[in-house]
């Protein structure tokens, strides 16, 4: 993939003028005209969104989008929209306390390409102030993949290659409730990727993408005011040292994404949820000499019946819709979500120019349900 494509896609260079959302300053006291202040920048936010597509740079990176940065959202977050600065920010993980989560999902392109992957966690029980762990690994796989890729040791041009790739990655939070409705959260993460080509045409020849973590987290903040009505923020920073190794050399260069998400939620009436926000995503590949940045919004709906049994939900997650289901039976739990062309805002075409994607989690839960 050359420069000139990805910059064709690009939808806001980086500088020193970027648009940065508000936040609030230190001290700075909540109000009843607050809620309005966060929808005009969640407005600003969907008016600025952009549905061009952003290319993809490096297959090993751009795997993540189909399963690690799904799982820091949460499935029942996905089916919802995929707002993670509401239902998947990290403030809420002490409500989940003395659980254990198994998750898997599976992605299908146009093309045969197919990944999947397998995850398994725990979250503590809630301990001072209900200070909340939370620790989840994850393997990703992807054999037989078929796409185009352009490196200086193959040719100007981009070339058919298949290969394999996997990803390995190990998440842990740590949340709890503070004073006035506020609840936050820390993410440290610890990803590596590495994917394997081979051209197709003959005289067979080979690249090799690996990363090398470098340190990345993130940090959520929820306001809640009342049991219909609250508010998030979350921000996420991923860096990897990136290894190309091709028929002309091996090079390095940083990757680095630095996502920030900002969402409200309402309840108009019971059992039933509103959600609105917006995603703002930075991105920068050393390889590749590109920088991009762009704006999508997030909406979602959801509602409960059967005194709280069953909960279905639809959504935008950027521009992929999507929908889903929790079913709960005792302390078990079931969430499923379903979406159509799943971070295609993000991955672009490179592995196929459509898909569809489910996850699914099931969630035992030993101990009793914190209040909403």
């Amino acid at each position: 993939m050359n420069v000139e494509q990805t910059t064709h896609f690009e939808l806001k260079r980086e500088n020193k003028q970027g648009v940065h959302l508000p936040r609030p300053r230190r001290g700075q006291r909540f109000r009843l005209v607050s809620p309005l202040v966060w929808g005009v920048v969640l407005l600003n936010v969907l008016l600025t969104a952009h549905q061009n597509l952003a290319e993809a740079q490096a297959p090993e990176i751009e795997m993540r989008e189909l399963s690690s940065t799904q799982i820091k959202k949460g499935v029942s977050a996905i089916g919802f929209g995929g707002d993670g600065a509401t239902w998947g920010n990290y403030a809420r993980i002490w409500r989940e306390a003395n659980s254990v989560p198994l998750d898997y999902g599976e992605s299908q392109f146009d093309t045969g390409n197919r990944f999947h992957f397998e995850a398994i966690g725990v979250t503590s029980p809630a301990t001072w102030h209900h200070l909340t762990f939370y620790g989840i690994t994850m393997v990703q796989h992807g054999n037989g993949i078929r796409l185009n890729l352009e490196t200086p040791g193959l040719g100007p041009e981009p070339v058919p290659v298949t290969g394999y790739g996997s990803d390995l990655g190990f998440f842990s939070k740590i949340a709890m409730p503070l004073r006035k409705g506020f609840s936050i959260g820390v993410l440290i993460s610890h990803e590596t990727s590495h994917f394997d080509a081979v051209t197709d045409a003959p005289p067979q020849q080979g690249v090799r993408y690996d990363t090398v973590w470098r340190p990345s987290g993130g940090l959520g903040l929820i306001w809640q005011p009342s049991r219909r009505l609250f508010f998030g923020a979350r921000e996420m920073v991923n860096n990897d040292m990136e290894f190309r190794t091709d028929p002309s050399g091996v090079f390095h260069g940083e990757v680095r994404s630095s996502e920030f998400r900002l969402g409200s939620a309402l309840s108009p009436w019971k059992g039933a949820w509103l959600d609105m926000g917006g995603t703002s995503l930075i991105r920068s590949d050393a390889l590749a000499g590109t920088k991009s940045h762009f704006y999508h919004p997030n909406l979602g709906f959801e509602q409960e019946f059967l005194q709280k049994k069953l909960t279905v939900r639809g959504g935008l997650d950027e521009t992929s819709p999507t929908a889903g289901a929790t079913v709960k039976v005792k302390r078990f739990k079931l969430d499923s979500a379903y979406i159509k062309n799943m971070a295609r805002s993000r991955i672009g075409n490179l592995f196929g120019s459509s898909s569809n994607s489910v996850l699914l989690t099931l969630t035992y839960n030993d101990a009793a349900e914190h209040g909403e």
